[in-house]
């Protein structure tokens, strides 16, 4: 079989099939992984005791457990207690917990290096702590989180490639399908990383410009 031939008319089509669901992965999955993260985040830093100790309990487990561990529970085990859930929908929210687990820990981190005297200031003004966090910790914070949760997000695109292991064919899976019909493995597997690689490094250098945008004057380079 000519090799153009296969490329373009035999392996292209399903492989940019599967990568439409793969960007539709990652596009559900950031957003709503971030903003889980601060909340988690929040919650462990100025949440009650009971607060705290749950965001603790969530970020000990999805960071604990094997993100494909998750993922089978989402999928294979929830339909035994009556909840079930399609493969794109399984992964997307496996995504999104598991995502938001370690953005709460850079942005934890992040908000613990703003010094207290903030908050006391912002307290002494009046102002709640809710409005202290909203409108003077959280800013910051995450200016200062940018570099670990961009490591999160580049992370997440090459992560998605574990949908495929709860039957949602994405651009690995797609690879897969073809590559054992028409046993040519290297040159499909091959093209496969070269557009992960293509995603990965758009992602990387729409981050940096973001982070150099964001960068805190006087805390930079």
């Amino acid at each position: 079989m000519n090799t153009m031939h296969f490329i373009t008319d035999i392996l292209f089509p399903p492989l940019l099939e599967g990568l439409g669901v793969t960007l539709r992965l990652i596009v559900y999955s950031v957003p709503f992984g971030f903003i889980a993260g601060i909340l988690i985040a929040v919650g462990r830093v100025y949440g009650n005791k009971l607060i705290s100790t749950f965001c603790f309990l969530y970020t000990l487990f999805f960071r604990g457990a094997p993100l494909l561990v998750q993922l089978f529970i989402l999928y294979f085990a929830l339909p035994s207690i009556g909840l079930y859930l399609s493969s794109f929908t399984a992964a997307v929210i496996g995504f999104i917990l598991c995502s938001a687990a370690y953005h709460s820990e850079y942005i934890r981190g992040a908000i613990q290096s703003i010094k207290s005297g903030q908050m006391m200031a912002a307290e002494a003004l009046g102002m709640s702590k809710i409005q202290a966090v909203s409108s003077i910790i959280l800013p910051q914070a995450l200016r200062r989180a940018i570099p670990g949760c961009s490591n999160e997000i580049i992370y997440l695109v090459k992560y998605s490639s574990l949908a495929y292991m709860v039957a949602c064919v994405e651009l690995t899976g797609a690879g897969k399908v073809i590559a054992s019909r028409y046993f040519e493995y290297t040159l499909v597997f091959s093209i496969v990383g070269i557009i992960y690689l293509i995603m990965t490094s758009v992602v990387t250098i729409g981050l940096n410009s973001l982070e150099r945008k964001m960068e805190i004057p006087g805390i930079g380079k």
